[in-house]
């Protein structure tokens, strides 16, 4: 008998943002696939006696790769194991989800899609930003600031995301490292060099860090700040409401209760 795998969304960085679905089959696992970024307070959640298999990718070190990760769920579930590939944000959402997802489907291994909450919306709200607002803008475009290394030429269009800004919200993943040259390539395809900017870094959780201001000058804010992956980074008109909307305080919060949910 072949067991299934479920790709799961561990969310943003928050515990208690895991979908109640997520957290009853992790409960039920009997292998757990992990990436660095998940909420490592969910590992407590894993029943004993159950596998876990740190699969986390570490910028400049050895880690497994994506091919060996997909076989190890593949193998795993052709043991007759429930497997959990658990996945910080969504699965889907630049985090080669869909990858695993195929080999599954290759390999004719049962496989179920779970959705988490996404950093490209739960962080920004966390740092008191909606993504949209109907008086100022009704679009929002993510993109992805760390490529595939092995692509000949990149797949962000400059000249699209400036069409974007005009009327919308930019909102930037896992591009903290690459802030400089991102920004150029914004201001050189035209977006205004005042439109307003805010980078959160380990959104959701008691480490939130923000750093705001305009986006030229956001890259010296955040080297100045410190601030380091994992970070999200907003780029609109919708940054002007946190000075109205910031409702957590990150030196107040307190991990959310997951066991209230023990009978699910």
């Amino acid at each position: 008998m072949i067991g299934t795998v479920y790709l799961i969304g561990a969310g943003p960085g928050d515990p208690g943002l895991i979908t109640v679905k997520g957290l009853a089959l992790l409960r039920r696992a009997d292998v757990v696939l992990f990436d660095r970024l998940i909420p490592h307070e969910l590992l407590d959640e894993v029943r004993p006696g159950a596998e876990r298999i740190d699969v986390g990718k570490v910028p400049g070190a050895r880690k497994r790769d994506q091919v060996t990760i997909n076989a190890l769920l593949v193998e795993r579930a052709r043991q007759g194991l429930t497997v959990v590939r658990l996945k910080g944000g969504d699965p889907f959402v630049f985090g080669r989800g869909g990858e695993e997802a195929v080999a599954c489907q290759a390999a004719r291994v049962p496989f179920e899609v779970v959705p988490g909450v996404s950093s490209a919306v739960a962080v920004p709200a966390y740092a008191g930003i909606p993504v949209t607002h109907r008086h100022l803008t009704a679009m929002f475009t993510v993109f992805s600031g760390h490529e595939d290394p092995i692509k000949t030429e990149s797949q962000v269009d400059y000249q699209t995301l400036a069409l974007a800004a005009r009327h919308g919200t930019l909102v930037l993943l896992m591009g903290v490292m690459h802030l400089p040259p991102i920004v150029a390539a914004l201001l050189d395809a035209g977006v205004d060099s005042a439109t307003p900017a805010a980078c959160i870094a380990q959104g959701t959780t008691a480490r939130q860090q923000v750093a705001e201001g305009t986006l030229v000058e956001l890259p010296g804010l955040i080297q100045r700040a410190g601030i380091t992956a994992p970070a999200t980074t907003i780029i609109g008109q919708v940054v002007t409401l946190r000075s109205q909307l910031n409702w957590f305080f990150p030196a107040l919060a307190a991990e959310p209760a997951i066991r209230s949910l023990e009978s699910m």
